[in-house]
């Protein structure tokens, strides 16, 4: 029997993308699908998104931080935070302990939570080596500044 050649299929012109690629908000979406894109791959095995590793780093950087404390820091309202919350709390990576007062819940990591967040760590400090290869040091340390200055986050006392 005959093989039948596949025929090349004509490639479609060039998309005109108009004032898009003009847009702050246009190339900043790009650029964060690009980065969630390489971050989910270097950080599959471990099943957790940015949003909940930036969680976990502020628990251990800040243990006892309170629950509403970090949902004002990572622009959640409360429901939606206590769910992500129990996610976390159900994998065994975090805890809640009462507070103080008795009001409030203080966040802490596990212990597994704290070893899993190391090799994590890792894991996205490469990522973020792969993500920035294209830019030098100075435009690394640049693009930050810039970025932090769009959010209203632009202290001098952050690293770059």
């Amino acid at each position: 029997m005959p093989r039948h050649r596949r025929t090349a299929r004509p490639q479609p012109p060039e998309l005109d993308h108009g004032l898009l690629p003009t847009l702050l908000g246009y190339q900043l979406r790009l650029a964060q699908l690009a980065v969630f894109r390489d971050f989910a791959a270097a950080s599959r095995e471990f099943g957790v998104s940015p949003g909940r590793f930036g969680m976990l780093v502020l628990v251990e950087a800040n243990p006892g931080v309170t629950q509403t404390r970090l949902a004002e820091a990572v622009g959640l309202d409360r429901s939606t935070l206590v769910a992500v919350l129990d996610q976390l709390e159900e994998r065994g990576l975090l805890e809640r302990r009462q507070g103080e007062d008795r009001r409030t819940n203080g966040l802490w990591l596990t212990r597994r939570g704290k070893t899993m967040l190391g090799r994590m760590k890792d894991r996205v400090l490469a990522h973020e080596v792969h993500i920035a290869a294209r830019l030098s040091d100075a435009e690394r340390r640049t693009l930050l500044a810039l970025l932090r200055r769009l959010t209203g986050n632009d202290s001098p006392d952050l690293p770059a």
